[in-house]
């Protein structure tokens, strides 16, 4: 099987939708013999941070020596971004190889319509298999949606971290801040242990509650470890971390964004209840050392400042707009945005008023792409003396945002991976 033919195989599945619910993957994994039963898994989910979080832990648990496959989601610019082993992106070679072994088994139950499985069961199912096909030491595993009924929640995981609680998918996961916990808090599994970050109140009763349940042990953030010190430093942050066993100073954390450091504490406590032991502090220098988070707050050009940051909630899009106002000189951005249709479009746009200078509206590029009409009129209700366009395609957002932003000026791309994923591809072949 070739690349084209394992992404053309993928997409094959794309129009299956959303279907939450365990029964279609654990019956295939079942075909498979379990190839995710073959190794320790830290599950991680969250409202926002939950890929940070997961790429902090996996460079921490490789520089103490681990083996790790790591599955995200989503993808910015190609679908095997969601698979890497030490960090390091699955190769197209091998990504479609691990598509042709699974393929095999998909075969037989994929004319069957209560068997067959959707994109995302699929490429978790890919993800899985390559893990145990290169016998890794450990899986770090994002939750896509929620957690109870996710399709990657049939892990049995060492380690459960809900890293954020906020409102979003509401549709899904429920209209109060105690139900989508309870949805995310549903990873953690007998004989395991829950880390948890900062969360409201109702919240953070509903993960004692479930750990209680489970008699599990639960590492709270600012009770049980918790980051004590953070200085702005060159290309990031120097922070200290009171961990569960130990205290670990002098951290070079080499992304934008205070608010990510919340979730360096918890990768390191997550990694510290995996071991049962404290971290070497050298290794945990090593491991932040190599963390990179594309497409969160990454800057891509200097001239003119070029920030890619998909930031898709009011929370994360408002602290997103907080790290540019308190990392970067005090510019009047030029935003190009785009958003999902089951975002909460006016709040989006309301937390850039204090940063945008200009915007040019752009239709993500999705099925669930909210057209820019829409998105530019909710900029003009927001920021009723900026400038905002209809600027259709992310290509020709990102051009005209590019043009009016000259060498000296600022530019943002955000409010959905979709459109950040787009407008990478782009700039990276401008380069």
């Amino acid at each position: 099987m070739t690349y084209d033919e394992a992404v053309a195989y993928l997409d094959y599945h794309a129009g299956r939708g959303i279907r939450p619910g365990l029964a279609q993957i654990q019956g295939l994994l079942e075909l498979m013999g379990n190839p995710h039963l073959t190794y320790p898994v830290i599950h991680v989910t969250g409202s926002k941070g939950k890929s940070s979080t997961s790429a902090m832990i996996s460079m921490l648990a490789a520089a103490h020596g681990l083996s790790v496959g790591t599955y995200t989601s989503p993808h910015l610019e190609a679908v095997e971004e969601r698979l890497a082993y030490n960090g390091l992106t699955a190769s197209p070679e091998d990504f479609a190889q691990a598509v042709a072994d699974v393929q095999a088994f998909d075969a037989v139950v994929d004319d069957d319509p209560e068997r067959r499985l959707t994109y995302f069961e699929f490429v978790t199912t890919v993800g899985f298999a390559w893990f145990a096909d290169r016998a890794v030491d450990l899986g770090v595993i994002e939750v896509g949606l929620g957690g109870r009924l996710d399709a990657t929640n049939v892990v049995q995981s060492a380690v459960s971290v809900v890293a954020s609680i906020a409102l979003e998918h509401t549709a899904y996961l429920g209209d109060t801040l105690a139900e989508i916990a309870t949805e995310k808090a549903a990873i953690l599994k007998p004989g395991g242990t829950l880390v948890t970050g900062d969360m409201a109140p109702e919240a953070a009763a509903v993960m004692e509650a479930r750990a209680a349940e489970l008699e599990a042990p639960h590492l709270a953030h600012g009770r049980d470890f918790r980051l004590v010190d953070e200085v702005q430093a060159v290309g990031g942050w120097d922070i200290s971390v009171d961990g569960v066993y130990e205290q670990y100073d002098e951290i070079h954390v080499p992304i934008h964004g205070r608010h990510q450091l919340r979730n360096a504490a918890v990768a390191i406590a997550a990694t510290e209840a995996l071991l049962g032991r404290a971290l070497d502090p050298d290794a945990v220098r090593e491991g932040f050392a190599n963390v990179t988070l594309p497409g969160r707050l990454e800057v891509v050009g200097r001239r003119p400042l070029v920030v890619l940051d998909g930031a898709h909630t009011p929370e994360s899009m408002a602290a997103g707009a907080g790290a540019l106002d308190e990392e970067f000189p005090p510019f009047l951005w030029k935003v190009v945005l785009g958003a999902l249709a089951d975002k909460k479009l006016d709040e989006l746009v309301g937390t850039l008023s204090g940063i945008a200078g200009e915007v040019f509206a752009v239709t993500a590029p999705s099925h669930r792409g909210i057209p820019d009409s829409e998105v530019a009129a909710a900029a003009r209700a927001a920021m009723p003396d900026r400038a905002v366009h209809e600027s259709g395609s992310v290509a020709d957002g990102v051009r005209a945002a590019l043009e009016a932003a000259g060498e000296d000026g600022a530019l943002l791309v955000t409010g959905s991976m979709y459109v950040v994923g787009e407008a990478r591809s782009l700039l990276a072949k401008n380069r």
